[in-house]
């Protein structure tokens, strides 16, 4: 059996530290091969100490000779956006996993995959279990024919059950109390207000080749059903699950084999019943506005404000990684003078 050879770009984060849980509980299919932190120089040295990968990458150039000190010329560190990139397209590396939040994380991955010609294997939740419903011959970017629609699930967060009248009302506080699990604070917010489904959504258009008016979203509170495929004959096809990112990571490192992640099944007497109703428009316009960005052909920040500043503009049938850094930077510009200006209401009534 061959060793895999595994480089996490953002090893620090959540999903880094999953996958490396996955890691080490299989030493003799995977060997870490390289770890990257954008600036928790402390953390990555001690996944260092404890996987002994070949390379490190710490984003934040000023703290690369910290790390080299504390890590004495057992690993060899380098720094800077240019190693990420370096490391990412590394041929001696057999699997990169890409964990790395928002743009920051597009230049490497896009690298690793020119560098190989690589498979793409989504690890979110939500994409991974359509990737499991889905022919296994099934390639990212291309279109099923005998596939009618996509549905994705979303839990509704901790104001699915609010009445609407008092949306208007609600706290920060309240936003990150999710109902089902303990997030940080970014998807937490983005759950409540559900703008993650619309981020989804975007990305299941683009990762299966799906048209927008295909791709449901349903609400489904139990968290159990992570996402559906619907196919022409009639059939449904549902992958269920622990809410545990263990179990894509382990899916993907091991296919088309199945390892143990860690995670247990489910005890389907426990679980009893699965519910799912529609969505709201007028409680998650967020989900809406995602559509409208899709139909635009660009993704953009702070919602409607952000939406409106585009005045309808689209990128290129094929853009290009700068086309899209550049509308990524613009976005952000734009959402932050949004940010900036006097408080006012921007949404949907």
């Amino acid at each position: 059996m061959k060793t895999q050879r595994l480089t996490i770009l953002g090893a620090t984060g959540s999903v880094g530290k999953s996958t490396l849980d996955v890691a080490r509980r299989h030493p003799g299919r995977i060997a870490v091969h390289a770890l990257t932190a954008q600036r928790d120089a402390a953390a990555l040295a001690a996944l260092c100490r404890e996987f002994k990968p070949r390379l490190a990458v710490i984003g934040d150039e000023t703290l690369v000779r910290a790390l080299q000190q504390e890590l004495g010329g057992a690993t060899r560190v380098l720094a800077g956006a240019s190693a990420l990139a370096e490391v990412a397209g590394d041929r001696e590396a057999d699997t990169v996993m890409s964990a790395i939040v928002g743009a920051a994380g597009l230049p490497p991955t896009l690298a690793e995959a020119q560098a190989h010609g690589a498979t793409l294997f989504p690890i979110d939740s939500e994409h991974n279990a359509i990737f499991q419903c889905l022919p296994g011959g099934f390639r990212c970017g291309t279109r099923d024919p005998g596939v009618r629609a996509l549905v994705l699930t979303a839990s509704g967060g901790p104001f699915r059950d609010l009445p609407l009248s008092e949306l208007a009302g609600v706290t920060p506080e309240q936003a990150v109390r999710h109902p089902n699990w303990v997030m940080g604070p970014k998807i937490s917010v983005d759950s409540a207000t559900m703008m993650n489904k619309g981020l989804e959504l975007i990305e299941a258009h683009y990762l299966f080749g799906m048209p927008e008016a295909q791709i449901q979203v349903v609400l489904h509170p139990e968290s159990v059903v992570h996402s559906l495929v619907e196919y022409a004959d009639g059939s449904t096809l549902a992958q269920l699950g622990q809410p545990d990112m263990r179990v894509p990571i382990a899916h993907a490192l091991a296919f088309p084999e199945r390892w143990e992640s860690g995670v247990g099944g489910l005890a389907l007497e426990q679980v009893a019943r699965l519910n799912f109703r529609p969505l709201e428009a007028r409680r998650y316009p967020a989900l809406g506005l995602a559509r409208d960005a899709l139909r635009a052909g660009r993704i953009a920040e702070i919602i409607e404000g952000t939406l409106a500043a585009a005045g309808g503009a689209k990128l290129r049938d094929e853009p290009t990684l700068e086309a899209i850094l550049e509308v990524d930077a613009w976005a952000r510009r734009t959402a932050g003078a949004l940010v900036e200006r006097p408080k006012q209401v921007v949404g949907h009534a």
